[in-house]
C-alpha cells in the first residue's frame, strides 16, 4: 500500500470526477492520503474531502503564492484551525519567488506566522520553496533556534545546501513525479541523498502527473509511477519503497493514524 502525501482534490479540477479518482485510487492501492490546504479560504472544502474517509487528513495554511490573499494571517488564527481532528499538519507554506504572484514581503509574513504555528502545535510544517534557498535557510535557522519544530520540505528540487541542513535538523523530505522527467537528473540525485528513513512519495495532483501520463491531470492513481522512480533511484524493490515512505510518512505526521 502507498501513502500519497500531498494531493490537492479540493479543487475544481476533481469537481465533476471525484468518485472515479478515489476509486481509481483504491485500485492503485493507495491507502491514504494529505490533501493540502493552500489558502485559509478553502479550509472547509479541504476539510470536507478529508471527511469522505478514515485514511484522507487535511492540512491548514496558506501558499507562498496566495500570501497576498491572506494580509493579516495570525499563527493563532492557524492553531485554532488546527484543532480540527482531521489536521495533522500546517501548510503548505514557504516561499516562491519564480512567478512573483506575491511579494517577498507578504510571503515572509506569511510564512513566519505557519511557522510559529508549527512551533506551538509541534504539527509538521509542509514547507514549499522555489528560488529562495538563502532566504528559506536564513528564515529557518532563526525560527529553529528559538523552538524546534518538524518539518517536510516537500516536491524538493531546490539545492543541495538547503537540503543538506535540513537532514541535519531531522526534517523530512517528499518527492513527486518530476523523478521521472527526462532532465530531472539533478532531482534524481538530490532524492539518492535523501535520508532512506525520511523520504515519502507525493502526487500533488492535479500538478505533476509522471511519466508516462505527463500533460494530463495528475491524480494519486499514477503514485505507482513516482514509487518505482524513486526504487530505481535509490535501488530499492517497489515493496521496500512502500513500505519505506508510508512509515516515513507516519513518523512524522504522528497525528494521523494508521486505518
Amino acid at each position: 500500500m502507498l501513502v500519497d502525501s500531498h494531493v490537492n482534490l479540493h479543487g475544481e479540477k476533481f469537481a465533476d470526477d471525484l468518485d472515479d479518482v478515489f476509486a481509481r485510487a483504491k485500485d492503485a492501492k493507495i491507502s491514504h492520503m494529505l490533501n493540502i490546504c493552500c489558502n485559509i479560504k478553502d479550509f472547509d472544502k479541504v476539510i470536507a474531502i478529508s471527511e469522505r474517509s478514515l485514511a484522507i487528513w487535511a492540512s491548514v495554511g496558506t501558499h507562498p503564492h496566495d500570501a497576498k490573499d491572506n494580509p493579516n494571517i495570525t499563527a493563532d488564527m492557524l492553531i485554532e484551525m488546527a484543532q480540527h481532528p482531521k489536521v495533522i499538519g500546517i501548510g503548505e507554506t514557504g516561499y516562491d519567488f519564480h512567478y512573483g504572484y506575491s511579494s517577498q514581503e507578504a510571503q515572509i509574513f506569511n510564512f513566519k506566522a505557519h511557522i510559529v504555528a508549527a512551533q506551538e502545535t509541534q504539527l509538521p510544517l509542509i514547507i514549499h520553496t522555489r528560488e529562495a534557498d538563502e532566504l528559506m535557510l536564513e528564515t529557518l535557522k532563526t525560527a529553529i533556534k528559538e523552538k524546534t519544530f518538524p518539518a517536510e520540505l516537500h516536491c524538493y528540487t531546490s539545492g543541495p545546501e538547503l537540503a543538506e541542513w535540513a537532514v541535519d535538523q531531522g526534517f523530512f523530505f517528499s518527492v513527486s513525479g518530476i523523478l521521472t522527467f527526462k532532465n530531472a537528473h539533478d532531482v534524481r540525485e538530490l532524492a539518492k541523498n535523501m535520508p532512506d528513513d525520511r523520504i515519502m512519495l507525493e502526487t500533488d495532483c492535479p500538478y505533476l502527473a509522471p511519466v508516462p501520463y505527463r500533460g494530463r491531470r495528475n491524480e494519486p492513481a499514477y503514485l505507482p509511477e513516482v514509487c518505482q522512480a524513486l526504487a530505481n533511484v535509490k535501488g530499492w524493490s517497489f515493496e521496500e519503497t512502500a513500505k519505506r515512505t508510508t512509515d516515513a510518512f507516519f513518523n512524522l505526521f504522528q497525528k494521523a493514524e494508521r486505518t
